[in-house]
């Protein structure tokens, strides 16, 4: 029966990409109730707490409180520019990275404890000339842990340091943790999301493109390390999302919440499994549909669905054989496939 009904729903709602077996991602995919009107509470208590919270974004609350409470370099030490702190912000951004993304490329590749469970489509990394080292995992890593790492630890240690010196004001309201708590949550996550819509569509302007965007792009079929392989130049831009703190003041989780979100935060999404099996009947969100159609169509879904800009621009692709038709045209000829 469970096999029929999965069967009906995807012929009344096919899905646009290559599903395996009988899995089928749930589509069209919805805009959060964040944004229904009128307005629906009920609903949007529920997304907010499954599925924006639970599980990465709560993980990444949890892990910035440790870190301010015990790994944080001293105000007094961050007041002034030394390479001694800003050494260990750079070794800690290194870590989370390789534990994050290190971590889902041992389970879902390397070991493949589930298989092709839940995996947006057959391929697995490839080795190609296009690839540094002919190699997709390798060339990712390189570019997430020198110049993703790089510029992470770049913007953070910026802003922790104008606050430390005086450079930037933190009045007491900032530290109140009911405003500690939504900036860390919905408020980096709306912010990151925004931002990223914004940047991403400058980096798809042709010449930026073929600059910088390209190699990031070269990832059709992403994996866990795909996530912020970047090139310099788009790091440069897309780690900008910090300098929001240098005018809105808030609480060191805050920035540390928004390094985790936009660092290791999109080794999940970007994983190629839209859940991942942690024990046999245990499993948790991780791939993101909505961009992983992005990297298969190329010209739709620039955003995210928390801040659904694509559903306003006419570049949302809610993955259904109908939208994939009516948004074939937005694919480009230098496409890689």
């Amino acid at each position: 029966m469970r096999i029929r009904w999965r069967a009906v729903m995807a012929e009344s709602t096919p899905y646009a990409g290559v599903a395996n077996g009988e899995y089928h991602p749930p589509v069209p995919i919805q805009i959060p109730p964040l944004w229904a009107w009128p307005p629906r509470p009920v609903a949007t208590v529920r997304w907010f707490i499954g599925s924006l919270l639970y599980p990465w974004v709560g993980l990444y609350l949890i892990l910035s409180v440790v870190i301010w409470r015990w790994l944080l370099p001293s105000e007094e030490s961050m007041a002034t520019l030394r390479l001694g702190w800003i050494l260990q912000i750079w070794i800690r951004n290194l870590a989370l990275l390789t534990l994050v993304a290190g971590g889902l490329h041992l389970l879902l590749y390397r070991r493949r404890s589930q298989d092709r469970d839940f995996k947006f489509n057959g391929r697995w990394p490839v080795e190609s000339r296009r690839f540094l080292w002919r190699s997709q995992v390798r060339d990712n890593m390189f570019w997430t842990l020198v110049s993703g790492g790089f510029f992470w630890t770049a913007y953070e240690s910026l802003t922790h340091w104008a606050y430390a010196s005086g450079l930037v004001g933190r009045p007491d309201w900032a530290s109140n943790p009911a405003y500690v708590f939504l900036m860390a949550t919905l408020g980096v996550v709306l912010w990151s999301t925004a931002h990223f819509w914004a940047n991403h569509r400058l980096l798809h302007w042709r010449p930026l493109y073929r600059i910088a965007h390209q190699l990031h792009h070269r990832n059709v079929s992403p994996g866990p390390w795909s996530g912020i392989s970047m090139h310099p130049l788009e790091h440069l831009i897309y780690f900008s999302v910090f300098l929001l703190w240098w005018v809105v003041p808030v609480h060191p989780v805050v920035i540390l919440a928004c390094g985790m979100y936009q660092g290791p935060g999109p080794a999940p999404s970007h994983s190629g499994f839209e859940r991942v099996r942690l024990v046999r009947r245990w499993s948790v969100p991780a791939g993101d549909l909505f961009h992983q159609l992005h990297h298969r169509c190329f010209e739709v879904n620039y955003g995210n669905t928390t801040t659904p800009i694509d559903k306003v621009t006419g570049t949302w692709h809610d993955g259904t054989r109908e939208m994939d038709e009516r948004l074939k045209g937005r694919r480009r000829t230098e496409q890689v496939v």
